[in-house]
């Protein structure tokens, strides 16, 4: 029996250099193809993304040459948008690494909605930077006229900022688990989900502007999928305490309990490494197994020599 496994790849991973063209990041996606070609003979994969550099780009496009005629589309669409693109380059990449290998191996893109608390306290205090910068002035006026909530982002410039909740629910989860038992590889997730919430009439779904933590909702992912282990990749081979400076010290293999109490004293950044740490965490505390490396040391931190390994 395989394992199953949730790679949650960050979508600064697919930008080497800061590089936006497409040309460069579907490059870049062939080291990702290789990695999971390497390591289907023993794993079931899924395979989750970030869209974090892609959707500023799209957001950008989409506000500076909207017109009346083509107006720009909402971010959960734009969103959307960034799982077709970034699943496309994956697929692709995955695809022709088993070709080279001279092997047919299904790689399937599943454009995921997941669902948020229309309560979640995220969206009483929006805090996640999006799109482009704007002069303060340009930024209230957007604010005034387009209903955005707009902040100061430490010293660059004025940016929109948007909610950024907790997933409760993935809706194409039993899709996404068939395909996995199909023998497929399965993207999914892309970009932490659209999100969406349940309306009060019959429980319909409705798309909704706010952005979704990709390492949250790829655990969420990793729950629901009944996987064994979960990876966080990022872009450096461990979680460190005192990243950045000279007493810094990479974090092995731990404890779900040790980690979090590391976390309770600081030692990881919001909006860096901290979704990852919770995230991998709260897997953990489920009975599986957390990883947090970089790409290249994903194979040898499933073989526990490399990452930073955390289990129950």
């Amino acid at each position: 029996m395989k394992k199953r496994i949730v790679l949650a790849l960050g979508g600064n991973a697919l930008q080497k250099n800061g590089e936006a063209t497409a040309e460069a990041q579907k490059a870049v996606a062939v080291s990702v193809g290789e990695m999971v070609a390497e390591l289907a003979d023993k794993y079931e994969i899924i395979l989750a993304h970030g869209n974090g550099p892609q959707i500023g780009n799209l957001l950008i496009h989409e506000e500076t040459a909207g017109t009346e005629k083509a107006p720009a589309m909402p971010l959960e669409t734009a969103v959307a948008m960034s799982q077709g693109q970034i699943g496309y380059w994956l697929t692709q990449a995955i695809g022709n690494a088993f070709a080279k290998r001279g092997l047919h191996k299904k790689v399937v893109t599943v454009i995921s909605q997941i669902v948020v608390d229309r309560r979640d306290p995220a969206f009483k205090d929006p805090t996640k930077p999006i799109g482009q910068f704007y002069s303060e002035k340009e930024a209230k006026a957007l604010a005034r006229t387009k209903g955005w909530v707009v902040k100061e982002d430490a010293g660059r410039g004025w940016r929109r900022v948007v909610a950024s909740p907790r997933p409760i629910d993935i809706i194409e989860k039993k899709s996404i688990i068939e395909l996995v038992e199909d023998g497929a590889i399965v993207i999914a997730a892309g970009g932490g989900g659209i999100p969406v919430i349940r309306t009060k009439i019959l429980g319909r779904l409705k798309g909704i502007d706010a952005v979704i933590d990709k390492d949250y909702a790829a655990e969420k992912l990793a729950e629901e999928a009944k996987a064994d282990i979960f990876v966080s990749v990022t872009g450096v081979p461990n979680a460190f305490i005192n990243y950045g400076t000279p007493k810094a010290e990479a974090i092995g293999k731990i404890s779900a309990s040790e980690l979090e109490e590391l976390k309770k004293c600081g030692y990881f950044k919001p909006g860096s490494m901290l979704p990852k740490i919770e995230a991998t965490v709260k897997f953990a505390e489920h009975g599986g197994t957390g990883i947090i490396t970089d790409i290249d040391n994903v194979k040898a931190a499933l073989a526990g020599k490399a990452g930073t390994i955390i289990t129950a």
